[in-house]
């Protein structure tokens, strides 16, 4: 009989603290979420000169700050893992983009995630389009791809396959290049790119 009670008092001390971790983690989880909530209103707040800097084409002021307004790289450095922070990574990686500088721009990008309809997709076909850059075209193609089919729509999907069409055609694969354009045709037919994809079906099959 000692022995049960033992084992009972033993069996309800763990529980105790089991149900003390439990408490503990989610307050933990509210402050941090509630201080993760605050930083990201800061960065955002911060992040204004910097877009607005962007926006006026000055991208090396958007990057680096002007002195008085921080730069969408301390953004990204002070304000880590909040959405703001996340969003200046896309805008850093188009600004090395315009600056030629496309080791940069396929790492700011890369680390760019979104479930956002158009910035996912963009992203992913800039780092297609500085990869091409590099001639690096079967990485790019990959990101053509990759960014064609992240929620296809009419209005982007068919701009990123005939990038990869492209870049297919860089690598004298014609016969893929044509199938982008083959699908263009049969799944966007409302798109502004249909009557050039069917002007490339027939040149590339007439070449085949």
């Amino acid at each position: 009989m000692t022995s049960i009670i033992s084992y009972i008092q033993k069996e309800q001390k763990r529980f105790i603290l089991l149900i003390s971790i439990i408490i503990v983690a989610g307050i933990g989880l509210v402050i941090w979420s509630f201080q993760q909530e605050q930083r990201n209103k800061n960065a955002q707040s911060e992040m204004f000169q910097a877009v607005y800097q962007f926006e006026a084409g000055d991208y090396d002021q958007a990057l680096q700050g002007d002195g008085m307004h921080a730069g969408f790289l301390e953004i990204i450095k002070t304000y880590r893992f909040t959405k703001a922070a996340n969003l200046a990574r896309f805008y850093a990686g188009v600004c090395y983009m315009h600056q030629a500088n496309y080791e940069e721009a396929i790492q700011h990008l890369s680390h760019f995630k979104s479930k956002d309809l158009l910035l996912q997709a963009r992203a992913w076909s800039l780092i297609g389009d500085a990869l091409v850059e590099q001639k690096t075209y079967p990485e790019a193609i990959k990101h053509y791809l990759k960014a064609a089919e992240y929620k296809p729509n009419e209005s982007f999907s068919p701009s990123y396959l005939v990038k990869a069409a492209l870049a297919y055609e860089a690598l004298k694969d014609y016969r893929n290049a044509l199938a982008c354009y083959q699908k263009i045709v049969k799944l966007y037919r409302k798109s502004s790119l249909y009557t050039e994809a069917n002007k490339q079906i027939n040149r590339l099959e007439a070449s085949l």
